[in-house]
């Protein structure tokens, strides 16, 4: 069974930051967390892991330089449609929301601020899913 990888994109380095923080505490015994500052960067690292990893996470926020979080997520289903996706935004519109949650098969949209609790109870259930379909 391959080790489970989080990913998580945001343009933010503060927001990453806390992010790896926050999750290393729920769910670090059973996932390698990786983050992006970009879209194209996070395209390297599904490259770079995804043949010893599999990618049971994606978290990533909506507006981003270049592309935005729906579309990026729209992109990632397409060949990763196992792959559990949350859209984390206080930016975010109710069009980028739909398409993500149509085209994407979107687990979950968490606005900005995020209530902590809430986010690491939607990642446990997520990967704990993820873990699941192994």
């Amino acid at each position: 069974m391959k080790p489970c990888l989080i990913l998580c994109v945001d343009d933010e380095k503060a927001i990453l930051d806390v992010l790896v923080r926050q999750l290393t505490q729920a769910v670090g015994n059973l996932c390698d967390i990786e983050t992006a500052e970009s879209v194209d960067e996070a395209w390297e690292i599904i490259e770079d892991y995804t043949e010893s990893y599999k990618l049971s996470l994606v978290i990533t926020d909506w507006l981003m330089p270049v592309v935005k979080g729906d579309k990026f997520l729209v992109d990632l289903h397409k060949k990763h449609p196992e792959t559990y996706k949350i859209m984390l935004s206080g930016q975010a519109d109710l069009k980028a929301i739909e398409n993500a949650k149509t085209n994407a098969n979107l687990y979950a949209f968490v606005s900005k601020p995020w209530d902590k609790n809430h986010l690491l109870d939607l990642v446990r259930a997520a990967v704990g899913e993820a873990l699941a379909q192994t």
